[in-house]
């Protein structure tokens, strides 16, 4: 099984940030190819590469105002994974003591987060999301939590970086 979701209370790390950022974006490559190759390869979103053109020419938006969407998704993705973490262990507790899982709290936050991706057509996200909201099996909605938490740090690893080291900081306070 994959390690719970646990990388935001991982120390801040004292290196220089921008390798921080290219070891937070080689790291999430890594784990993308092998997930997408192996445990989520069934959908076909293993070399997908997002291009905000159909986004820009979709909504009829600028290219800039796009890209503060982008990096606002990414923050909104990061933030969320904390919940869906907590929603998670509320589910695998159920599971544990026998108890029938509620997803509901869950799959609604797929839901808002799935209407996010789709407005900005960030194709990996929205198939990601969607099997957060129909799957039940405990363990491949961890993976596919996995692969939407590097999914969105490699879209937007500078923006990913800056959202995981705030909420650091802000639960060390």
């Amino acid at each position: 099984m994959l390690h719970k979701l646990n990388f935001f209370r991982k120390p801040v790390v004292k290196e220089a940030e921008s390798n921080d950022v290219e070891l937070l974006k080689k790291s999430a490559t890594e784990v993308c190819n092998t997930l997408f190759s192996d445990k989520l390869a069934h959908l076909k979103i293993q070399n997908y590469t997002y291009d905000t053109k159909e986004a820009v020419a979709e909504l009829g938006l600028d290219k800039e105002m796009v890209e503060q969407l982008v990096d606002d998704y990414v923050a909104q993705i990061i933030k969320a994974i904390i919940q869906f973490d907590e929603y998670m262990e509320k589910l695998q507790h159920s599971e544990a003591n026998q108890i029938e899982l509620d997803y509901t709290l869950f799959r609604d936050l797929a839901h808002k987060n799935l209407g996010v991706a789709r407005n900005l057509r960030i194709k990996d996200a929205e198939v990601l999301l969607y099997e957060l909201m129909k799957k039940d099996d405990l363990e491949y909605l961890l993976i596919c939590l996995e692969a939407l938490k590097v999914c969105a740090i490699k879209l937007r690893p500078k923006c990913a970086y800056d959202t995981i080291k705030l909420i650091q900081i802000k639960n060390s306070l």
